[in-house]
């Protein structure tokens, strides 16, 4: 199955997964995903995650995080740039997630970092995702 937007899909696999109560998700893999998933864990929204391969395709499986009254870490999880509608901004001009509460997820020339991390090395680059 051909998928146009591999990033959305797998955004919207988590996100389903999280709003049913799931363990776990198994998402394909790739070098942008991993970095995303990633930061992902890095800045609390997940358990942990790791790769999986089955046949030669390979897959990563994310532990989805929940607390204590069993509701999901994430809250919301949301694509901003598309193959369609590219958004690129400057580091200046990067916006804050429900007021610093969530994540904005960039990719630059430093690689995929999140929106406080590039407006610290003061680079901006293409969004792709907010978390909160």
């Amino acid at each position: 199955m051909s998928v146009s937007d591999p990033i959305a899909d797998m955004l919207t696999k988590i996100r389903n997964a999280a709003s049913a109560g799931h363990e776990s998700v198994d998402v394909p893999s790739s070098k942008m995903k991993w970095e995303i998933i990633s930061i992902l864990k890095s800045e609390g929204y997940i358990k942990n995650f790791k790769k999986m391969t089955q046949e030669g395709a390979g897959n990563i499986r994310v532990f989805l995080k929940y607390d204590d009254k069993e509701s999901s870490v994430i809250h919301g999880i949301e694509r901003v740039s598309t193959p369609g509608r590219r958004v690129y901004l400057g580091y200046k001009s990067l916006p804050r997630v429900f007021n610093g509460y969530g994540t904005l997820i960039v990719s630059t020339s430093k690689g995929i970092i999140t929106g406080k991390a590039a407006g610290e090395s003061q680079v901006g680059g293409e969004l792709i995702c907010k978390v909160w």
